[in-house]
């Protein structure tokens, strides 16, 4: 679901490079978007509140709003904001060059811009290679990036992808057409071309979307619009006393109720969602259970050096028969395994340092919590893993393409003499009389 250029903007822009297919605004597919681009630690997921209680916890890096653009286009809303802002300099931005590149380009415009963040080689060394360059530029960077286009593509419906090719060509017979016919109508009939351009313009309205990230940088809040050509809009400071998502709340809400207000009397109601870039929720409950091994051989350490091997009967004897179970999940071995933070080796040694120095009097109640902690961190972790499970298998149906199966299910029908019944019943009817 992506923004489509009004025709004012497609004489002066041409598409560089194979194009852009349409995007769902689906949190797995942004996920596994990220992952395709490199970036590991970060998930996408969907906010359906924007209220502290519904938001906070998440702590989100950055949002990205998707919403069904009204009659006027954003170009056409920021008119006001002609001039760039000076304090927007050290914000990475990129203006959108290409039609249906909204996903992409929102999803970069945030994740660029966040701190502490594993983006991989490819996206880094692009990261490097333009930072300094201008918003315009950027932009073609990204258009003419096969990285980023393959990996956006390979998420789109097959159907979808033959029609951006579709679409582009169309564009581009459609272009070489009006220029004839504007060149034969100059010579004729001066200032009548305009005119019709803009009736044309009038019958060619189509329902679009288009994607709005939301991120702090710099202590200030910004609000990335690829369509805004003087760049990013400075939502408002980030201060001791509050967060960044206490800045963009409010510009959120207006937002919203805005769009609801110019689609009041609409057939169809407004449609938008909001996605939040949050950390990778597996990757930090992964590094709690491989915190929680650790935890628990460093107290059965010292339970052994005070009690021998009758240590198990001083804990819990309910806690100690599902003690081997609880440390293992359908992605996780009971032995040690992998981390994902680079802080992980410091806390363990802190964790360590504390169970040396903990009275022998708590060492059994520290053994059983530890046990049921990591119980609960295995319920969550299966239900990240379902979750990525069916996530992946919803991309793997939407991008699956299925029209060669259908068209070789209806030739065979046809072979078989099944399909004319279907197409044409009268004659069927007249045949059996």
């Amino acid at each position: 679901m992506d923004h489509s250029h009004n025709d004012d903007h497609e004489d002066a822009i041409d598409l560089a490079g194979s194009p852009f297919a349409v995007l769902e605004s689906d949190p797995g597919l942004f996920t596994e978007l990220l992952h395709k681009l490199g970036v590991q630690g970060l998930e996408v997921t969907e906010v359906y509140d924007i209220a502290p209680w519904a938001i906070g916890h998440l702590h989100p890096r950055g949002l990205i709003f998707c919403y069904q653009c009204p009659e006027e286009t954003p170009a056409e809303e920021d008119d006001f904001y002609d001039a760039p802002d000076p304090d927007a300099e050290a914000v990475w931005y990129a203006h959108q060059l290409t039609d249906d590149a909204c996903a992409s380009q929102a999803l970069l415009n945030v994740v660029l811009n966040c701190h502490d963040v594993e983006l991989g080689p490819n996206l880094s060394t692009f990261l490097v290679d333009t930072r300094k360059m201008s918003p315009e530029m950027k932009g073609l960077s990204i258009t003419n990036s096969t990285l980023i286009r393959d990996a956006h593509n390979s998420l789109a419906r097959p159907a979808d992808v033959r029609g951006s090719y579709h679409a582009a060509a169309a564009k581009a017979e459609k272009h070489a057409k009006q220029k004839a016919s504007q060149a034969a109508t100059n010579k004729r009939k001066p200032g009548k071309s305009a005119k019709r351009k803009k009736q044309q313009k009038t019958n060619d309205k189509q329902d679009s979307y288009h994607f709005i990230g939301y991120v702090p940088c710099g202590g200030k809040v910004w609000e990335l619009d690829g369509l805004r050509f003087s760049g990013p809009l400075d939502v408002g400071d980030v201060t001791v006393e509050t967060t960044w998502m206490d800045v963009v709340r409010p510009v959120l809400k207006t937002r919203m109720q805005n769009y609801l207000s110019k689609t009041e009397n609409a057939t169809d109601s407004i449609r938008y969602n909001l996605l939040a870039i949050v950390d990778d929720k597996f990757c930090k409950l992964s590094d709690d259970m491989e915190m929680l091994k650790r935890e628990r051989a460093a107290i059965e350490r010292r339970l052994r050096e005070r009690h021998s091997e009758n240590w198990r009967s001083q804990v819990d004897q309910s806690v100690l028969q599902v003690a081997t179970d609880s440390f293992t999940t359908s992605v996780h071995p009971s032995t040690n395994g992998s981390t994902f933070s680079k802080e992980f080796a410091s806390q363990k040694m802190e964790k360590e340092l504390a169970i040396l120095d903990m009275a022998a009097r708590s060492l059994a109640s520290s053994w059983n919590t530890c046990v049921q902690s990591a119980m609960s961190v295995k319920i969550n972790i299966e239900e990240e893993v379902d979750k990525g499970k069916t996530a992946h298998t919803d991309n793997v149906n939407r991008t699956f393409d299925y029209e060669p199966f259908f068209r070789q299910f209806v030739t065979s029908m046809d072979e078989e003499g099944m399909l004319e019944p279907i197409v044409y019943p009268s004659k069927a009817k007249k045949a059996k009389r």
